[in-house]
């Protein structure tokens, strides 16, 4: 039988180890546009390396299913990776922290509806796990000629669920 994890909920203060929320909660930073708009001013920490830009794609991932059984985690060690869902629902964000190149200590947050991350440089994470169609995010991340992709297969698959 797999591991379980229980997902938590997504909050800036618990993901912090791993990189940034993405979200308008709270009070605005600034008021703009003569008073019709919040900006929430400068919220994630990207990196891109001293050899790549900054690059917008658009991703359109599979929806996925609860509990969730996790085979494979990812790094880019090269960059930070930004999502930002297109659509005003809930999705799953999986990291895990690093001890000598392998995961470890893996956690499961369930971001709400209208809830981003960013990445930081290196940080294992699972493959983008949306939990209703249609699976849209812009993601902003590193592009450069050089690989900026590590991928680690699980053992033991660990289950997620709620």
């Amino acid at each position: 039988m797999p591991h379980l994890i229980k997902i938590e909920p997504l909050t800036a203060s618990a993901f912090a180890p791993y990189g940034d929320v993405l979200d308008a909660s709270g009070t605005p930073d600034r008021i703009i546009n003569q008073g019709f708009c919040g900006r929430y001013h400068d919220r994630a920490q990207l990196d891109f390396g001293p050899d790549g830009r900054a690059g917008i794609s658009v991703f359109q991932a599979q929806p996925r299913t609860l509990p969730y059984t996790l085979t494979l985690l990812e790094r880019h060690p090269e960059g930070s990776q930004a999502f930002l869902p297109m659509s005003q629902h809930e999705w799953l964000v999986i990291v895990a922290s690093d001890q000598d190149g392998t995961p470890t200590g893996i956690r499961a947050f369930l971001a709400a509806p209208g809830q981003g991350v960013n990445l930081h440089r290196g940080t294992w994470h699972g493959v983008l796990t949306p939990l209703h169609p249609p699976g849209l995010f812009a993601v902003i991340d590193r592009i450069a000629d050089s690989p900026n992709l590590e991928e680690y297969a699980l053992s033991d698959p660990i289950l997620i669920n709620r």
